[in-house]
């Protein structure tokens, strides 16, 4: 389908979707957010691709946040709307079931947060900002911010980033565990297309597995999630990945999965 407010790309297993809204440094208004939640069914459903990148258009931004024109006429029925289609916007990408990689190259402010916590694995510029400010215009964060950013970096960081407001830059957000990995500007692209390009050669089912196991597994108490983790350690003996996966160790050749 054709998009309002994104471009979608893809370079062999790997698509790439971007937020284009640069006028507005990729702001979320609610058909953003219906598009993304589209755009990533649709990968979801295509067998042919095993990772995406979310990124954002222009050099500013990731996304900077909700669209605040946009939600300041809402009424409180509405904003519970909103607050729920970004919350489902950011399940599907969560609940994917195949890697998914935030390409941050700058701003990633409230709902540009959310959206990156969201996503499996974040790359970083060093030019990158996070936070997040919605106590600075009267509001909570409404996408999952208070719960994501609670399990990423814990407690303490959770309280001090929501209750000041104040942004964080991208090596405080590398030290809190927010962000996997930070590079310089120049190295950015090349980094989340090496690490999107060893995912997608990787066994599809085996880290949909991983996915679960430890999005949903550890979410459970211990005996349950390592019972999560049993469960799928053995499904995998079911697949020919697994079989090709152990051949190619012993035979000293690069395994080659297919997803079956």
């Amino acid at each position: 389908m054709a998009y309002r407010n994104l471009e979608i790309g893809n370079r062999g297993a790997v698509r790439t979707i971007t937020v284009n809204r640069p006028d507005k440094l990729n702001a979320l208004n609610r058909d953003t957010l219906n598009e993304l939640i589209i755009a990533f069914t649709q990968a979801a459903q295509d067998d042919d691709v095993r990772v995406v990148v979310l990124a954002g258009a222009g050099e500013k931004a990731f996304v900077a946040g909700a669209d605040i024109a946009e939600m300041n006429g809402y009424t409180p029925v509405q904003a519970q709307g909103f607050s729920r289609t970004g919350q489902r916007l950011m399940s599907t990408i969560e609940r994917l079931g195949k890697p998914v990689i935030a390409r941050v190259q700058g701003f990633a402010l409230g709902g540009g947060m959310e959206l990156a916590m969201a996503c499996h694995l974040r790359v970083a510029s060093e030019k990158a900002r996070f936070g997040q400010p919605e106590i600075n215009l009267g509001l909570i964060p409404g996408f999952g911010g208070t719960q994501r950013l609670l399990r990423l970096a814990g407690r303490a960081a959770a309280l001090e980033l929501c209750l000041t407001g104040a942004p964080i830059g991208a090596q405080r957000a590398w030290e809190l565990g927010i962000v996997n990995r930070m590079v310089t500007p120049e190295t950015l692209d090349e980094t989340v297309d090496a690490l999107a390009d060893q995912l997608a050669a990787a066994a599809p089912l085996a880290a949909a597995s991983i996915l679960d196991a430890v999005l949903q597994g550890g979410e459970t108490a211990l005996d349950q999630g390592l019972e999560f983790e049993t469960q799928g350690f053995a499904l995998m003996f079911s697949t020919d990945d697994m079989r090709e996966g152990t051949g190619a160790f012993l035979e000293k050749r690069k395994a080659s999965f297919k997803g079956s």
